[in-house]
This record gives C-alpha cells, structure tokens and sequence, in this order.
C-alpha cells in the first residue's frame, strides 16, 4: 500500500495510543501459565501482539477477546500447556519468539516456532546458547543462529549468566526458562533494559530479586493477575516529536506509560528544547503512567550514546529525523543493535532521510546528523519496516510538498490506526 502525506496547516488534538506491545505480549504469556483468570485490559491489538495470542493458544491456552480491546485468560498454571498440533508462527514479532523459546524449553513436549521471512533473518543465537547451557535442546537454522527454531523441552537447571547485549528480550526469555529450573537463575545485565517482565512477575508472586544490573530468579508459581495495559510510549513518540517540529501545533497523549526503561525519548525530547510537559503522574498495575503535552519547539542537536540507548532503541530513526529540522549537530552511536531490528535500521534511516533532503552520515553504530534542512516530498520505502514507516509519515507533515511512502500498511504491526489518527490531528 502506497499512502500520499502532505503537510498539514496545524496539528492539534488528544490521542490515545494502543497499549504497550511490551506489556501486552508479557501479560497473555505469564497468565498463561499461572494459576487463576487474569483480565488484561487495553490490549495491544497490533500484529505482533495477536502472533502471542495465536501461540498461546495453539499451546492449549484459553483466551477470550472482550468487549473494549480487552482479553480474558484462562491460566494453564506451570504444567498445562499441551504440545501444538501445528508449527508456531511469531509472524514478524521477535519478542513472541524469543520469549516463547525460554517458556518452551522447560516443558515436556517438542515445539517448533518460525516466523516471516524478516524475523527468520534475526539473530536468535543470543537466546540458543544460553538456554543450552541451562540444559534445553534447541536448534535453529544456519548454525543454530537463524529461525526456525526447534526445541525439546525438559527439565533445566539454574545458571549464572552475562547478557552480551542489554536486551529485555533475551533477559525475559531466560527469565521465564528459570521459573521452572532447578535452582536459582542470576543474569547480569550491562546496562538496564525495559523491566516489564520483571514488575508483572514480583505482581504475579514470583522468587524474583533485582539489584541494579542483576536479577535473580528462583523456581516459581505465579498467580493470575488482572492487568491495564498502559498506552504505548514508542507509538506516542510519534506525536510527541510531531508535535515539537511542527510549527503550528498542540498535542495531549492520554495514559501513556512512562517507565523509566522505556522513557528515553521524553529526556532525548527535552534535552533538545522540546516544548513537552508530563502531567497527571500515577501508578496503575505496577507501571507508572501519566498525560503528555507536546507543542511546536525550537529543536537543538544533541548526543546519544551509552547507557541511554536501551531506553530508546526503538525510537532512534525518529529522533534522527526530528535531529534533521533541529539547529546543530546530533551524534548518535551505540546503537548497533538497530543492525538487527526488522531491518538494518540505520542504513534505510540514512537512506530514506537523505531521499527527503536530510543532511545524515552513517556510522557503523549510529548515525551523525546535521539539522536546519528544510526537508522536501519523495517517494519513499518503509523497507517493510513498521518504525520507519511511522516516522517517514511523521516528517511528511513538515516536508514541502508531497510524501508518498510505499509498504505504508506495516504500521499494523504495531500501530494499526496510526494513518487514522494522523489524519484526525492533521487541519487544513
């Protein structure tokens, strides 16, 4: 799908964004296979998040859609899972197959999971080696680094273990591999990564500590819990830099989650001058969540790098954009992990910022950007990419003239209302 963006005379409105994908796959997998119902409010109804549901249920869950996007889940508690009749697709979400392959490795049964093309492009030795050296026997393609993987639950044993990268993703998988190991699990981390799992867990009952950079995970039962799944703060910083970089514009995004593992792009946004405020600041199921105000700002270049960077992984093509309308230089490095994203995330950022006029230079571990160009229409790809998606429709609402963007329909796999919720913000 090709979808044609033209500036806009002004932004202005209130957006409540999807529920967090984070949240929402970890709130169907850990009910899954806890004891009790759980209801999970404001699900996520992307893609990814409905590839876990389809997981969960070919793996003898019971799931019941509600009315309102919610979920009810029926827990199969730590020994009821069955073995699927058929292949498990992740689609392209990485977190439901690296996450199911630490749930998987534990149980009686063999399991085979794949996804699409993209996602059996990933690297998925990261969660192989150490789910090995907890005694599981998986296997995947191209020696053992590709989808799809095939595994031969049993019973595993607790280990130390140092994470090579900070990645909440292989941290959950090996987390959820340790709740029914023998023994405790330690894992270290080199610097923080998003949480999620372990807040739902300690919520859940779970024998689980966390010191800093290290998580310590005892054999567990867990209990069903109800859960409101916050909205998504790497959808809502689609608006927020909307917001700061065009000239006319007032943003509020409703009940975004605010975790501070996940709340880069706030700091990333301030620090460059943005006009932003946080307000109405509270709990709600053990996540902070609060309302965000955003509205047209001067933007300065900044530097992104170090421990700051798994707190926006995942918005880094945006800022880079929003870096290109700023005054001066921004330097991003660090972020070598966007090689293996669902595309090689900073060489289609370069490509496509530069199709746009952008004045950006690649990095083999980020990207250096020199802002003040004016950006201008283009034809432009998303690379099948739903992130550079989003963000090629968000500097179209600042480029002359018009901005067609090809493979535009991917943002369903995490944003599926996204172009709807453009075009309701979008005046004149």
């Amino acid at each position: 799908m090709k979808r044609l963006v033209k500036a806009p005379w002004a932004l202005s409105g209130e957006i409540s964004v999807p529920g967090d994908k984070s949240i929402s796959h970890r709130a169907v997998m850990l009910n899954s296979i806890a004891r009790g119902d759980a209801r999970v409010s404001n699900f996520a109804q992307s893609a990814d998040c409905l590839a876990t549901v389809a997981c969960m249920r070919a793996l003898g869950v019971k799931i019941r859609a509600i009315k309102g996007g919610g979920l009810i889940v029926r827990g199969a508690g730590e020994e009821g899972l069955k073995e699927s009749q058929d292949v498990l697709c992740a689609e392209n979400s990485a977190t439901t197959m690296r996450l199911l392959a630490g749930l998987l490795a534990a149980q009686p049964f063999m399991s085979i999971i794949t996804g699409d093309e993209s996602l059996r492009s990933r690297p998925m030795d990261r969660v192989i080696q150490p789910l090995r050296l907890m005694g599981a026997q998986i296997w995947g393609r191209d020696g053992d680094t590709r989808a799809p993987l095939v595994i031969k639950g049993g019973q595993l044993y607790g280990i130390p273990y140092t994470l090579p990268v900070a990645s909440a993703q292989l941290k959950s998988a090996l987390i959820l591999a340790a709740l029914s190991a023998r023994g405790d699990t330690v894992i270290r981390e080199p610097m923080p990564s998003r949480d999620h799992t372990e807040r739902m867990l300690k919520a859940m009952g779970a024998k689980i500590t966390v010191k800093k950079d290290t998580v310590i995970v005892s054999p567990s039962l867990l209990k069903a819990v109800d859960i409101v799944v916050p909205g998504d703060i790497s959808s809502s910083a689609y608006w927020m830099v909307a917001g700061a970089i065009h000239p006319q514009a007032s943003i509020r995004l409703l009940n975004v989650g605010i975790n501070p593992t996940r709340s880069g792009i706030i700091d990333v946004l301030k620090e460059m001058g943005a006009e932003l405020k946080v307000e109405n600041e509270r709990m709600v199921g053990g996540e902070p969540v609060a309302d965000i105000r955003v509205q047209s700002s001067r933007l300065i270049g900044t530097e992104i790098e170090g421990e700051l960077i798994p707190r926006v992984i995942d918005e880094i093509p945006l800022i880079a954009m929003a870096a290109s309308v700023a005054r001066g230089k921004t330097v991003i490095k660090d972020a070598r992990e966007l090689r293996v994203k669902e595309t090689d995330r900073i060489s289609a950022t370069v490509k496509e910022l530069r199709k746009l006029g952008a004045d950006v230079a690649e990095l083999s571990d980020g990207m250096v950007i020199r802002g003040r160009k004016k950006l201008k229409g283009a034809a432009c790809d998303s690379h099948g990419d739903h992130r550079l998606a989003m963000m090629l429709g968000v500097a179209a609402l600042v480029a002359e003239g018009d901005t067609e963007i090809d493979n535009a329909e991917v943002v369903n796999i995490s944003y599926p209302k996204f172009w709807e919720d453009l075009a309701r913000l979008s005046t004149g």
